[in-house]
């Protein structure tokens, strides 16, 4: 089977943009010529997919999502979450353990792997837990756990609490060249916590999760990276001390890589408008000190990647107002073009920067055979109309969730078509 992208805008090396046509033969990109270049498209079963100019980029990776099933199928299931994902563009996600059964099992493993199979959409790469039911108290079977697939160990969600336990974890792991994921968050210091420590929580009477809650892990956890070897990546980073802590540990040499969601590069917790849950999520939203630092972090590689921590809630969950209701807001539709218009747009980052922290940098932390537009590699690829402008909708998400604090938004830089080994898994046109 061949397909053929005309006339794909593509960056080259530089960041300049480029008119090709990318030829793919069973799911492989076989060559990418210039557009002026004539085209066989006589030989029976050639699909043609006229990108029209639109950008063409490596399909976008996501290396922290939650999918919800086994479960919580009423939030979100492995089908609808893949095909959210590819509507956003997205052609590999990893999806979080934290689920029920939780992921500590080679079983659990293989029936996340198989339903991603039967769905038939994104590439789905499982994390395994850390500790079994992801409660701190005992490791997981690392070795059965990394043959049945698994990618790395996690207990999203929540913070190993124990010093050793995550120092015998990060033994581990190294020792399989396995990463190990981190939450960081030290639960006794945000025990009923809702939002960040600030003036909202003060207004509110809230008590507020303190930026040290999430530093005093990531500090903990770099020394003991230290001290292991292991690849250690930081989940979700959200404040200004953890960011110096990470900074710090990369220039002398620790295997530490991190991620930021766009909810904390784009607002602060002077945006949250009122009691609405849907601007809970976990890490709260912190202060406009703290989203720049984050900014800035991405901006000069200290944080290595941009993640969505997709996480699907049902609406009578979030109606359970600011205090009660769950942590977490969707992301796979809405991530590429909140950045695209609040960084690109505006001239503070170039495309080339947000494409790479979106394709080829996961895929270099991670040690994917993915995140790259060359001839020999696997056909993921993501088509974005960077002129169209529209309103975020959440009635029009592919998600089960509707949990978006962007209602309303006015955004540009759409993904408007999704292939995954070779084939169309998501097209506008035929939504």
């Amino acid at each position: 089977m061949r397909l053929i992208i005309r006339n794909a805008n593509v960056l080259d090396e530089n960041g300049n943009l480029e008119l090709k046509h990318i030829s793919i033969v069973d799911g492989i990109i076989e060559s990418i010529e210039n557009a002026g270049t004539a085209l066989d498209s006589s030989e029976s079963g050639v699909q043609i997919l006229d990108a029209e100019g639109k950008l063409v980029t490596p399909g976008f990776i996501d290396m922290h999502v939650h999918l919800r099933e086994p479960g919580f199928e009423h939030k979100e299931t492995i089908e609808t979450g893949s095909r959210s994902a590819a509507k956003g563009g997205f052609t590999t996600i990893a999806c979080m353990p934290n689920t029920r059964p939780v992921t500590d099992n080679s079983e659990t493993v293989q029936l996340v792997k198989e339903k991603a199979k039967a769905a038939g959409l994104v590439n789905v790469l499982p994390y395994a837990a850390i500790t079994k039911s992801e409660l701190g108290r005992e490791l997981t079977d690392f070795k059965a756990l990394k043959e049945a697939g698994a990618i790395g160990f996690t207990d999203d969600g929540v913070g190993v609490q124990s010093a050793q336990m995550m120092k015998d974890a990060m033994a581990l792991a190294a020792s399989m060249n396995m990463p190990v994921i981190a939450h960081c968050e030290d639960n006794s210091l945000v025990e009923g916590a809702p939002v960040a420590e600030g003036e909202f929580a003060k207004r509110h009477g809230f008590k507020g999760i303190p930026n040290e809650s999430e530093a005093i892990h990531v500090g903990r956890d770099i020394l003991l990276a230290e001290a292991t070897g292991v690849h250690y990546h930081v989940c979700h980073v959200s404040t200004e001390q953890s960011i110096r802590l990470i900074r710090q540990a990369k220039e002398i040499g620790i295997n530490v890589t991190a991620e930021v969601c766009p909810h904390h590069l784009i607002l602060s917790e002077e945006d949250i408008p009122g009691l609405d849950a849907n601007w809970k999520m976990n890490p709260p939203l912190r202060s406009k000190r703290d989203v720049e630092a984050c900014i800035q972090a991405l901006e000069d590689g200290t944080i290595d990647i941009v993640v969505t921590d997709h996480a699907p809630h049902s609406a009578e969950e979030k109606a359970k107002g600011m205090q009660l209701a769950p942590f977490g807001i969707v992301g796979f539709e809405t991530a590429f073009p909140l950045l695209y218009t609040k960084f690109v747009a505006t001239g503070r980052w170039s495309l080339n920067m947000l494409v790479n922290r979106m394709t080829s940098d996961p895929a270099k932390v991670f040690g994917l055979n993915s995140g790259s537009l060359k001839v020999g590699a696997p056909a993921d690829i993501t088509i974005v109309d960077l002129e169209n402008e529209k309103e975020v909708d959440p009635e029009q998400f592919a998600s089960k969730g509707r949990n978006t604090p962007f209602t309303g938004w006015q955004l540009k830089g759409w993904p408007v078509a999704t292939v995954v080994q070779g084939k169309v898994v998501w097209s506008e046109q035929e939504a």
